[in-house]
């Protein structure tokens, strides 16, 4: 027996309730409160709580607070007849013609008493005995359909709504799979439906993979909390701004659904982190409301160099804000990981007394150990030294650290590429970068298979069968799921690359915007792609670059998408192609060109090809035939607190002059060493003091 809590603010009754059925342990099922919310033509209908069992069907209580007694048949007879109408629509629930689960709507209202005899046989119960003797009575003889029952609660809002391919003529195209895969993941599963559904009074965060349905979930909260609070001010923030229609979209129907009326936009807000006086955003309406210096990026960078500039601007407006006000009733961030602590604590400061943030991020998505604050670096610490925030999961209250650990998009040959060359687990200098909490591998659906998961020690892991559903990878052999190409120039591969486009399209019945192709180098993407669609469109397809027309669009009908790794964040095809992906093998920073890869791959829910050019793709190939191999496993030895430190000191973040100057220095170096060679300079021409801070850095590191 599991309780799901979300928003209610009927407290007595439902603490008497929630007892009562956590001291139940003959009973198997999952009880909701304040969920569902059904929309009907007369608007939106809340349900108090329900009950879902193997032993009883559906039992829905309409929670009574008052203590003066009342006649609620009219309200019981309206929860029936309109829940038994949406759960009529789904066929799995019906032999033939007969409906085969059992509806009990009763009152529950623990503050009246002295009820005469006809008063108790209207279906109300004011206690738990009451409330045994009414289970006793009411058996749900088909509970073979219970799992038909539960998909159906928690589809009541469906989290897809892709339109058929009516054209798909062939079986087992790709156009046919990809059908098939949409509809296999259509709805909620349990763990994102208690995600949605469990609100609580403070932060509350969402943890999981790419894939695993956080802007689904996100999306899914503000319209369930907006259809019980329309009068609360919500804003939804986020760093890819292709995320914006998709936000809009998703909303707009799920409101619907509850409500059968469009969301009020003037109360929801879905708006960039940054801002400016043409376009709202979280920083510049703080700025606004407090009276503080705005600063846009331009004047940021006059500011500062090293520090990131949008942490820059939130430190600054941090330190001059003396006392914030309350803009904000509810905020929730997306891609939590990309933003600094300064701005969720700005999230946080005008949050007035409820401090609703909920921020949700991939665990994996920039693969450093560095990528997230904890809740006490962001949020801080109380005077006696104890943090201000503490994310519970107690049993008696909803979840405030949610684990999304199933991922619905990525097939598991695909995920596990992308970790093993994501974290350069094959590389042939040595891992590339690892982050320091080993239990993360377990939070987001891996399972050591050999070794232990502990500094220093071997380790192999895969994914397990619960966290990667085999049916996301079966529909194709895995040399079609995924593969890796060299060529040997960029005319080659802007040829192979077209052809294979135009057969996805004229041949796999795949549509336009099935299809992603990704540059790996965000700064050169329309001069590196400008070549690949002429050929393109010389063969009759379309295609444009996201966010050149208009930044707030990613997708457009009947054209192919073309993207650097920053637009893609957040967005997924059935088939994507990275491009030009020797730039993610070796060099300067080597750490972000490996997230960059490990991001894009991720984008793909079905079939994913790497390419690109020369000895370095040939190398990058090499490190994936090695993961396949292994059987996707993750087979490695996990590095100690010392190893990771100096991952991060050799492959870390640049900016260019600091690339300049550092090449600089070594060609000075190289003419020092030839010098040496060529006998022109001697070991006795360099001051003593020199030879002696050689030794000890070359001692140190070895």
């Amino acid at each position: 027996m599991q309780v799901i809590r979300g928003a209610s603010d009927k407290y007595a009754s439902l603490q008497s309730l929630t007892e009562y059925f956590e001291k139940r342990t003959d009973i198997h099922g999952l009880l909701y409160v304040g969920y569902p919310i059904i929309g009907n033509v007369d608007g939106a209908l809340d349900i108090d709580a329900m009950l879902i069992s193997k032993e009883h069907g559906v039992l829905v209580f309409d929670l009574c607070e008052e203590v003066k007694v009342e006649d609620r048949e009219e309200i019981r007879d309206e929860l029936y007849n309109k829940l038994r109408a949406n759960l009529s629509e789904y066929k799995s629930l019906h032999k033939k013609r007969t409906f085969m689960v059992n509806i009990e709507v009763v009152t529950y209202a623990s503050g009246w008493k002295g009820l005469t005899a006809e008063e108790q046989e209207e279906d109300v119960i004011t206690n738990h005995s009451e409330l045994d003797k009414f289970l006793e009575g009411i058996t749900w003889g088909n509970s073979q359909y219970y799992e038909h029952l539960l998909q159906a609660i928690q589809a009541i809002t469906k989290i897809r709504n892709t339109p058929k391919r009516e054209y798909v003529k062939k079986i087992n195209s790709k156009g046919d799979k990809l059908n098939k895969l949409e509809a296999s993941i259509a709805n909620l599963d349990h763990k994102q439906s208690a995600a949605v559904i469990e609100t609580v009074e403070g932060p509350q965060r969402i943890r999981g993979l790419a894939g695993s349905g956080k802007t689904i979930v996100l999306a899914l909260k503000v319209a369930y909390l907006h259809s019980k609070n329309p009068d609360w001010k919500i804003a939804v923030t986020f760093n890819t701004r292709a995320l914006k229609k998709q936000f809009e979209d998703l909303i707009t129907r799920f409101v619907y659904e509850h409500t059968r009326d469009e969301p009020n936009w003037d109360k929801i807000k879905i708006i960039q982190a940054w801002g400016s006086p043409k376009s709202e955003g979280i920083y510049y309406n703080t700025c606004l409301a407090h009276n503080v210096e705005y600063l846009d990026l331009n004047m940021a960078k006059q500011r500062t160099y090293k520090q990131d500039k949008f942490q820059f601007v939130c430190q600054k407006a941090l330190e001059e804000i003396n006392e914030f006000r309350h803009l904000y009733d509810l905020i929730l961030v997306d891609e939590a990981q990309d933003f600094s602590k300064e701005f969720l604590k700005i999230c946080y400061g005008i949050l007035g007394e409820s401090k609703r943030l909920i921020f949700a991020y991939d665990e994996l998505q920039t693969l450093g150990d560095s990528s997230m604050a904890t809740p006490e670096e962001i949020f801080g610490e109380k005077e006696n030294g104890k943090p201000l925030v503490v994310l519970n999961n107690e049993d008696d209250r909803p979840r405030q650290d949610i684990i999304l650990d199933v991922c619905y998009r990525n097939p598991r040959p695909i995920l596990a590429t992308a970790h093993a060359l994501g974290f350069g687990i094959h590389h042939e200098n040595g891992m590339v970068q690892m982050f320091g909490n080993e239990t993360l591998w377990k939070d987001v659906g891996y399972e050591v298979v050999e070794g232990e998961l502990r500094e220093g020690e071997q380790v192999t892991l895969k994914r397990t069968s619960q966290a990667s559903p085999f049916f996301l990878e079966d529909h194709s052999d895995i040399d079609d799921l995924i593969s890796f190409e060299a060529f040997q120039d960029e005319n080659e591969q802007a040829d192979w690359l077209v052809d294979q486009i135009y057969k996805n399209i004229f041949e796999d019945e795949l549509r336009y915007k099935d299809i992603m192709v990704i540059h790996t180098d965000p700064l050169t993407t329309n001069s590196a792609v400008a070549s690949i669609r002429q050929k393109l469109f010389a063969k009759g397809i379309n295609s444009h670059v996201a966010g050149a027309a208009n930044p707030d669009i990613f997708v457009e009908s009947d054209s192919i998408t073309f993207t650097g790794i920053y637009r893609a964040k957040g967005n997924e095809a059935g088939m994507v192609y990275v491009i030009n992906g020797q730039n993610c093998y070796s060099g300067y920073q080597l750490a972000k060109k490996r997230n960059i890869l490990f991001t894009a791959i991720t984008r793909s829910k079905a079939w994913v090809r790497v390419i690109g050019i020369g000895h370095s793709m040939q190398k990058l190939k090499e490190e994936f035939l090695k993961t396949k191999e292994d059987d996707f496993q993750l087979i490695f030895r996990y590095p100690t607190e010392m190893e990771r430190q100096k991952m991060k000191v050799i492959h870390r973040d640049r900016t260019k002059s600091e690339i300049n100057r550092m090449q600089k220095r070594l060609g000075s170096l190289d003419e020092i060493i030839r010098d040496f060679e060529n006998g022109d300079l001697y070991i006795e021409d360099i001051p003593s003091e020199y030879l002696e801070i050689l030794r000890n850095i070359i001692s140190d590191e070895s």
